[in-house]
């Protein structure tokens, strides 16, 4: 999973990125401080995981992983190519869905590319310039589509269904919020629309609003207005107490957290927040040489869940011998478990579910 972390200049990009990934991007007080993307790869925490390697001790610890890049701030007029539009318009083109971080705090000390705090005139013209790449790249397709057609009148339909899509970006509204037939989504899914990724927005707020509760901040409140109407999920961050927490070590950052009252740090709350929105889950594999954890859509079957091992296990697949976690934690081991009935014997439209414990069977 890939996710692109994106907003004005000066809102706190890269240091959330820094936070989460611990991996020391450049920050600094002006815009295009990140000229070229960074990238970092964080460890899924999994407490399921984690009692799996102390039941069987084993060779490799391997958790699920998400993949962070710190895309340079965009500015109005980046779909044209302002400031360094086109390139950072690209990469968030490869990304899975969009973390879009929005200032929630004022700082005089801190430059606001526009020269105030307002997150919904920040949110509308980071939106706005997706969209206009977008509705770029739809003429496209309507004039491709209109062109083919002459030779093979299916093709009317797409450019009818683009037709309609350009309409909706044109009146200010991102392709995600376009309702569409299923087999027109699966059309515009092949796309590569920007409006069209999963969005969360992270409210960076400072540490006194975060601490004194967000109830009654306009700010944060504007960010949940937006993402509210759009379907799309809000996460409260303090990028700034997210930095600090990433340099503790284990034993004073959960002191830090019970501190503040916090069960979990914003890097937790996120990943949540990125399963949640993308439909993820993950099962989990254990053995004396390696746990590891696997991240598969929702709905996935065991035979495709299977591939995401090897392709072979896929084709060759013969059945899944499943235990749900809670039910092997709660027997002490496998043996035990088995000797319950609680480990079960599943075929080829088995339904994955998050926390299945899997031994895959198969010949090829």
């Amino acid at each position: 999973m890939k996710l692109g972390i994106v907003g004005l200049p000066n809102v706190g990009k890269s240091t959330l990125f820094n936070a989460i990934t611990n991996a020391g991007a450049e920050s600094a007080n002006y815009p295009f401080c990140t000229i070229d993307p960074n990238v970092g790869v964080v460890a899924v925490p999994d407490g399921r995981l984690d009692f799996l390697a102390d039941m069987y001790n084993p060779k490799k610890y391997t958790p699920a992983v998400i993949e962070f890049v710190d895309i340079a701030g965009l500015v109005r007029g980046a779909s044209k190519g302002e400031g360094l539009g086109n390139k950072f318009l690209e990469n968030i083109r490869r990304t899975d869905a969009i973390v879009h971080v929005v200032r929630c705090f004022d700082n005089e000390n801190i430059i606001h590319v526009d020269g105030s705090t307002d997150p919904r005139r920040d949110i509308e013209t980071i939106n706005l310039e997706l969209i206009m790449a977008d509705m770029e790249l739809v003429s496209r397709r309507i004039e491709k589509a209109e062109k083919a057609a002459k030779g093979d009148r299916k093709f009317l339909h797409e450019a009818e269904l683009f037709k309609k899509l350009h309409a909706h970006l044109d009146a200010g509204l991102p392709a995600r919020s376009f309702d569409c037939s299923e087999d027109d989504a699966a059309l515009m899914d092949n796309s590569d629309l920007l409006s069209l990724k999963p969005v969360i927005y992270a409210a960076n707020v400072d540490d006194g609003a975060f601490n004194a509760g967000l109830e009654n901040n306009e700010y944060f409140n504007d960010v949940k207005r937006i993402a509210d109407a759009e379907g799309a999920q809000v996460l409260p961050i303090c990028a700034e107490m997210e930095q600090e927490i990433a340099q503790l070590d284990d034993d004073e950052k959960m002191m830090f957290l019970e501190e503040m009252g916090l069960s979990e740090s914003g890097l937790d709350r996120l990943i949540k927040c990125s399963y949640s929105l993308l439909g993820l889950i993950s099962f989990l594999t254990a053995g004396s040489d390696e746990c590891r954890a696997w991240t598969i859509k929702n709905g996935t079957k065991a035979p495709q869940a299977a591939g995401k091992i090897h392709t072979d296990f896929e084709r060759g697949f013969i059945r899944a011998e499943v235990v749900a976690f809670d039910d092997l934690k709660s027997s002490g081991s496998m043996a035990a478990a088995k000797e319950k009935g609680l480990v079960r014997s599943e075929g080829k439209e088995y339904v994955m579910r998050d926390g299945d414990i899997v031994l895959f069977r198969f010949n090829v």
